[in-house]
């Protein structure tokens, strides 16, 4: 494409809003064209370069939005519903990451593909991505092991588990050949009796402004291997979406995740 990349921004006055907003300006590739936060921001209204009074302004919703190529969505269900309509109303591909979802908007986002090019990721970073395909290979190499999944985030992350321990936990249990509905474990208090065998155990730190922490142990008798990435630069999650953006602009109407770019990518 000669020209640069339009780009949206949902939910652009939060911590990984405004990490996308620096990457966009400063990447020629892209033109931001339209940026979204909650209604009643204090940000709404007010020019998002604020030494250029009359350029582009936030908005609180998709009224004023020009032509755009794509959006990146790091908002709430609420914002990403809205989103979602937009996009399929005017096919606009659609990069979200996005966690705490119910069924019925994760109903709608499965539907969506059908319209759009869709990439959605609980973790946008490229080693959870590598995580996961290690975890993947060794829940099915070692399936009789006990898989234990423990995350740790800042105290202000409101979902729980993480977006990212539930989807490596998906992917552990669909190499095993069941799901997290079935065999997955979130609270353990009281006397609940020995663990139960094939069981996918979950626990959750939160506090302090950690970014983002996840461990997979798969404990065998008289030995465990553990799997863990620890993230220290919350930039690490933005850029991911960006390049995400940059890849899935343009493609066809479908599911795409980020073992699809890589793959591509690495040939």
């Amino acid at each position: 494409m000669s020209r640069p990349l339009r780009v949206a921004i949902n939910g652009a006055s939060g911590r990984m809003g405004q990490a996308l907003q620096a990457l966009v300006r400063a990447d020629r590739r892209f033109e931001l064209v339209h940026a979204v936060v909650s209604p009643g921001s204090q940000n709404d209204g007010m020019p998002i370069y604020r030494e250029l009074s009359d350029a582009l302004r936030y908005a609180h919703d998709w009224s004023t939005a020009r032509d755009m190529d794509v959006v990146i969505d790091f908002s709430g269900p609420a914002g990403l519903s809205a989103t979602l309509d937009y996009c399929i109303a005017h096919r606009v591909a659609l990069v979200t990451g996005t966690t705490g979802l119910d069924a019925a908007l994760t109903q709608r986002l499965d539907s969506a593909a059908a319209h759009i090019p869709l990439l959605r990721a609980a973790n946008f970073s490229l080693g959870v991505a590598v995580l996961t395909r290690l975890l993947r290979e060794a829940s099915a190499a070692l399936r009789d092991w006990d898989l234990e999944i423990i995350e740790a985030h800042h105290g202000r992350k409101e979902d729980a588990p993480s977006g990212t321990a539930l989807a490596l936990g998906e992917a552990a249990a669909e190499a095993r050949g069941t799901t997290l509905a079935q065999d997955a474990v979130y609270t353990r208090e009281g006397r609940p009796g020995p663990r139960q065998a094939g069981t996918i155990g979950f626990a959750v730190v939160r506090g302090g402004d950690i970014v983002g922490e996840h461990q997979a142990l798969l404990i065998g008798p008289g030995e465990r291997v553990e799997l863990a990435h620890r993230a220290t630069d919350r930039l690490i999650f933005a850029r991911g979406a960006v390049e995400a953006a940059h890849w899935l602009a343009g493609k066809s109407a479908g599911h795409y995740d980020l073992d699809a770019m890589l793959a591509e990518r690495t040939g």
